[in-house]
């Protein structure tokens, strides 16, 4: 918190920089940015809501959620999880020019890209707000939770990508491993099915991946009257887990940074 504080002026002008630049001297611009999420979402639609008829999922509280609502608000967080993890993984790669500086602090580099993406984050999250409008799901005192369940997804790939951006300079083949397990992570997560869909025992260790608590708060948020410290023990264990994949981030970039410059 401290260089976040120290170096705010500066994250916020590289943050903007790193996303301008990477859809500098094409056409459209950042429309590029937005396109891909959205033509993915409605290829799902199609596929799933038009050729197979997937029906309104069953939330937990017995309320009826429209499928293309369902399908939209997994994919929101999971979009984002998967741009920051894979950016935050390249970010002392693509800013090595800034690590064989002396004087600078390399430790804001993966916090940089982080808020880099979530330019995107924000607008989807608002594209799916009034989504939920058009389906009747109106804003409710509920809403306001996908802020929390914003920054607990920011904290968790913050976490993770300190150790990822660390292992990859000096083990390349990491990205080709992490891209992978992304396309993995996707099914292996209740992005495009319904958690309850599947026995007890299954869903305890489907919610051992700390992104179901997302997910699923995602949608609590817009459609479920149910607010997060209401499953207590669930909030403490996904706390219980960021923070250590934090620390151990952490630990990891700082007993390796020294090594940086001289590999890159």
């Amino acid at each position: 918190m401290k260089q976040i504080l120290k170096n705010r002026r500066l994250i916020w002008k590289l943050a903007k920089n790193d996303f301008k630049k990477r859809y500098a001297g094409s056409y459209l611009g950042r429309v590029w940015a937005l396109a891909q999420p959205v033509v993915t979402v409605i290829m799902y639609y199609i596929v799933f809501d038009k050729i197979f008829g997937t029906k309104a999922e069953m939330l937990s509280s017995g309320i009826e959620m429209p499928y293309v609502l369902f399908l939209t608000a997994g994919l929101v967080p999971w979009f984002y999880f998967s741009e920051t993890m894979t950016n935050g993984m390249q970010a002392l790669l693509e800013y090595s020019y800034l690590v064989k500086k002396v004087v600078f602090d390399i430790d804001i580099l993966p916090l940089i890209k982080m808020i880099g993406a979530s330019f995107i984050h924000v607008f989807f999250v608002c594209i799916l707000v009034g989504m939920a409008c058009c389906y009747g799901y109106f804003p409710t005192i509920y809403t306001i939770q996908l802020l929390y369940y914003s920054l607990c997804l920011f904290v968790l790939v913050l976490g993770i990508s300190y150790a990822t951006c660390a292992l990859v300079v000096f083990f390349r083949d990491l990205a080709q491993i992490i891209a992978i397990g992304l396309q993995i992570g996707m099914w292996a997560t209740p992005v495009l099915w319904d958690l309850g869909r599947i026995g007890p025992k299954a869903q305890f260790l489907i919610k051992i991946n700390p992104l179901v608590y997302i997910v699923s708060g995602y949608r609590n948020a817009l459609c479920e009257r149910i607010w997060f410290f209401e499953d207590i023990y669930y909030t403490l264990y996904f706390w219980a887990v960021t923070l250590l994949l934090f620390w151990l981030g952490n630990r990891i970039f700082q007993k390796l940074k020294v090594h940086f410059s001289d590999v890159l």
